[in-house]
């Protein structure tokens, strides 16, 4: 043990807020027989991973949302931008997944470059989304089912169908799906990659009949003129409007050249989620070679139909004349194509299905991290002596979210989903420059080209569509980390493993 925190760097960081886990302390916790988790996943178990939870409703919706209202067919440049910013991402994450293949992600990135207090936060930040976003997805998902469900002559009773429109209800669906998932993530991270593997196969066959079908119907005059001019954009104000507007007070404008950026931070929501690979590094028989290719293969297939999707719908419809809650299913209906349409329903409310269990995937491996470390109890930490996954993790949260996402109201939580995944892009880009300078002896099997060069302008991308969000969601950002800081000063700081060898140590 003395060896692995013996270097003058680590003797110098050992105590305080910031202190920090030896990756070789944070690959030797994993072997522990009551906390080790089973490795079982392949490149192509990650890269479907990485496709099913990126690929969700906003490739049906998002894309003529965002034509319609702030770049016109231009979109397809605006996909571009916005994958070029998650690959800058994805190249520090899949450093430092092969680097430190550890469960938790940016919170165990962290804990080895920045210390245990930003290692914290980010990972009080991480859990909070997923499953926040979980939430949301499965009440998405909830809707679907009930719209197909009233096809066929089948009415939930109106108590049991949710908060909607105003009426108050339990939306038993949701609750349901998110029970059923946590069960199957329970039996083992074999029987997940398998069931998501069939869900994505049906999702990206949708997604590709769709891309087919559609180009039949592409006419040229609809990407005329392919980037509109630009129109000043009145829209929001107070803590609404962005926060960059509120700083600068710049005039933001839709259209044009700046409404391909301005829709390039919106887009990059619909790629949310390739980074949650990382969190099955420690579930993946040779992460060193294979969580890198999930990574950055997922994001680049991702990459490549949100814009082949984007080309179709412009082209197919003109984008002033597009709807902005079924833009696709609808082009499809006014070119008289129902079935179309019917069949893209059906894929979204499949896809949702996929990004639901793997956004609670990622979230337990985030919570289980936390919990080995000693930031929270300890008893979420045991692995399944039968099936090797964190069940009690598994089971805490999937409880939780599903009693969330049974009283919540979709456009409540939405937006809480975006800005805690780019705040721990920044932090993770930062810890790879940090950790190269602190510990440049550490194999490192996949390495980010052009450090410290690719790492900062993931940090500046990142930001810049930080303060494109509203103010009002910097605002619940901030009352979250606040929480965040109590719980950790109140519990984690305390029964900190590292800390509680440090003290040992000290001691002797």
């Amino acid at each position: 043990m003395s060896t692995q925190h013996g270097t003058p760097h680590d003797s110098r960081r050992d105590r305080g807020l910031f202190r920090t886990k030896t990756v070789e302390q944070s690959i030797l916790d994993t072997e522990e027989p009551e906390h080790s988790l089973k490795k079982s996943l392949s490149t192509l178990d990650l890269t479907v991973f990485g496709v099913g939870v990126v690929i969700g409703t906003g490739i049906f919706v998002l894309t003529g949302k965002i034509a319609k209202e702030q770049a016109g067919p231009a979109v397809a440049l605006s996909f571009v931008v916005a994958g070029v910013v998650c690959a800058l991402a994805a190249l520090c994450y899949a450093e430092f997944a092969s680097t430190v293949p550890v469960a938790g992600s940016a919170y165990t990135f962290s804990y080895a470059s920045l210390g245990e207090l930003p290692a914290w936060i980010i990972g009080w930040d991480l859990i909070l989304e997923l499953a926040l976003g979980c939430a949301v997805v499965a009440v998405g998902w909830s809707g679907y089912i009930r719209e197909l469900l009233d096809g066929v002559g089948w009415h939930l009773p109106s108590g049991l169908a949710g908060t909607h429109e105003g009426h108050f209800g339990f939306d038993l669906l949701a609750c349901v799906l998110v029970l059923v998932l946590t069960a199957i993530l329970v039996l083992g991270m074999k029987l997940s990659s398998r069931v998501t593997a069939v869900v994505v196969a049906i999702k990206v066959t949708v997604v590709l009949l769709v891309i087919i079908a559609g180009a039949f119907f592409i006419s040229g005059a609809n990407y005329e003129p392919f980037v509109p001019p630009s129109v000043p954009n009145t829209a929001g104000g107070g803590l609404a409007a962005p926060l960059a507007e509120l700083m600068f007070g710049f005039a933001p404008s839709n259209f044009g050249t700046m409404g391909i950026f301005a829709a390039a931070a919106v887009v990059f929501f619909a790629f949310i989620g390739f980074d949650i690979v990382a969190t099955a590094a420690e579930e993946t028989r040779n992460p060193q070679r294979d969580v890198p290719r999930g990574i950055l293969g997922s994001l680049a297939i991702c990459t490549v139909l949100y814009v082949a999707v984007s080309v179709v719908v412009t082209g197919m419809e003109k984008y002033s004349k597009l709807s902005t809650d079924a833009p696709l299913a609808d082009a499809f209906k006014d070119l008289g194509h129902p079935f179309y349409a019917g069949v893209i329903s059906f894929g979204a409310a499949v896809g949702l299905t996929s990004v639901c269990m793997i956004l609670l995937l990622g979230q337990s491996r985030v919570f289980f991290a936390m919990s080995r470390d000693g930031l929270l109890p300890r008893v979420f930490s045991r692995s399944h002596p039968k099936y090797g996954t964190p069940y009690r993790s598994t089971i805490a949260l999937g409880v939780v979210v599903a009693v969330v996402s049974g009283f919540t109201s979709i456009d409540v939580l939405a937006e809480l989903v975006n800005i805690g995944t780019l705040f721990a892009f920044v932090v993770v880009a930062i810890g790879v420059v940090l950790l190269r300078r602190s510990r440049p002896d550490l194999p490192r099997s996949f390495r980010t080209p052009w450090v410290p060069v690719v790492p900062m302008l993931s940090v500046l991308a990142s930001l810049w569509l930080m303060l494109n969000l509203p103010a009002e969601t910097w605002v619940r950002f901030a009352i979250w980390m606040v929480a965040g800081f109590g719980i950790y000063f109140v519990y984690g700081r305390s029964h900190s493993r590292l800390g509680i060898r440090n003290r040992e140590a000290r001691e002797h």
